[in-house]
């Protein structure tokens, strides 16, 4: 077989962007030349990559496969270019991390001080809602994801890292009875632990009675407005309790209690990066606990 890496990474763009002329655009070329290429490597093979149905691109189960193949190949070159580019013994790479949005409040507590020991390290965090992050492992855009309920459609690796406790919250002042209940939108964590309660506690909302926000931040903001009540993570708006903004409502079956954890791949070979860190992690996060402990303690 004659195929050319150049000709995979131009595939792997099509498969990404699910359109030639995208592609095109973001590899800086021209559409015929993307053609071009695509159709050397086709030429290597006996079944074929993709198909055209009008103006629908289509991956078929082959072009999946040979998809797989190169993030693979990509993994271990990218792996060859920071051993190249840092010939000394330490560690460096990308770490790459998709996490659910509260993570936020956790995460970068447990990379500062990995950041600090390995400083060749480029660091890719992003921060979306479960679904996403999840599903970012199975299309190896990330290595790690932080979430705090596990996936049930595949098996993975877990590090639990800190507890996460989520409470019924309104703005202070107000009487939480003539409020609507404001959700995250379906497939956020957040979203998943509230529908268990309210199916724990038969707990019924008419239609009328429910906002759905895309994020805990904008569900924070439109509680503090009084536009309704919601379950969050406490500590995502401790300090608005504290300074008197919110007021946690008393109810049974909560606050629910859950953890964040670092999940990947149960079948992955993590990058040396991405290994390092879970060692990190598993031997400092008592301590990193107790910093974040500290910290709220502190803000009271």
């Amino acid at each position: 077989m004659n195929y050319t890496l150049h000709q995979l990474l131009i595939f792997s763009k099509v498969v990404e962007c699910k359109s030639i002329s995208r592609a095109a655009e973001e590899l800086h070329m021209t559409q015929p030349a993307v053609s071009i290429q695509l159709k050397k490597l086709q030429e290597q093979f006996q079944l074929p990559l993709y198909e055209i149905h009008g103006k629908k691109l289509i991956i078929t189960d082959m072009g999946k496969e040979v998809y797989e193949n190169v993030l693979e190949i990509l993994e271990k070159l990218q792996s060859l270019h920071y051993k190249a580019k840092y010939s000394n013994q330490h560690i460096s790479g990308k770490l790459k991390i998709s996490s659910a949005s509260t993570g936020m409040y956790v995460i970068p507590y447990f990379l500062s001080d990995f950041m600090k020991k390995y400083p060749q390290i480029d660091l890719k965090l992003d921060f979306t809602n479960r679904t996403t992050a999840i599903q970012s492992l199975l299309e190896r855009t990330s290595e790690l994801a932080v979430v705090s309920l596990l996936p049930t459609s595949f098996a993975v690796n877990e590090e639990v890292l800190i507890k996460n406790e989520l409470v019924m919250v309104v703005k202070k002042g107000i009487d939480e009875r003539k409020l609507p209940f404001i959700f995250r939108e379906k497939g956020s964590a957040t979203r998943m632990w509230i529908e268990k309660y309210f199916l724990e506690q038969k707990i019924h909302l008419e239609p009328p009675r429910k906002i759905e926000l895309m994020s805990n931040e904008a569900v924070k903001q439109a509680v503090m407005a009084g536009l309704g009540i919601s379950i969050l993570p406490l500590m995502s708006i401790q300090r608005e309790v504290e300074s008197g903004l919110l007021r946690i409502i008393p109810k049974k079956g909560l606050p629910i209690v859950s953890h964040w954890r670092i999940i990947w791949m149960k079948n992955k070979k993590l990058s040396p990066v991405a290994s390092a860190f879970i060692d990190f992690v598993k031997t400092s996060k008592n301590s990193i606990e107790h910093v974040i402990h500290q910290k709220r303690v502190i803000e009271k």
